[in-house]
């Protein structure tokens, strides 16, 4: 298993051939990607559109306890 077998060469060449076989190869599958990215944030902004507009929901209010102080439990004025 330490050394390349035909198909692990086979393998190479081919993968080789199909970054490097011809100019521009790469320049055009880097083009593709940016046409299909393109596509995909127009089709999210269509599918946000027809949807219509979300209703604005109220955030939630934090009350922040360390600035009030806790209830002191009564003295019953018999026991003292």
């Amino acid at each position: 298993m330490g050394t390349f077998s035909i198909w692990h060469i086979l393998i190479l060449i081919v993968v080789l051939l199909l970054v490097f076989g011809r100019p521009g190869k790469i320049s055009n599958l880097m083009g593709d990607v940016a046409k299909g990215v393109k596509a995909f944030k127009s089709g999210m902004k269509e599918e946000e559109a027809a949807e219509g507009p979300q209703p604005d929901v109220a955030p939630k209010r934090i009350v922040d306890t360390a600035a009030t102080p806790a209830p002191q439990p009564e003295r019953d004025p018999a026991q003292h």
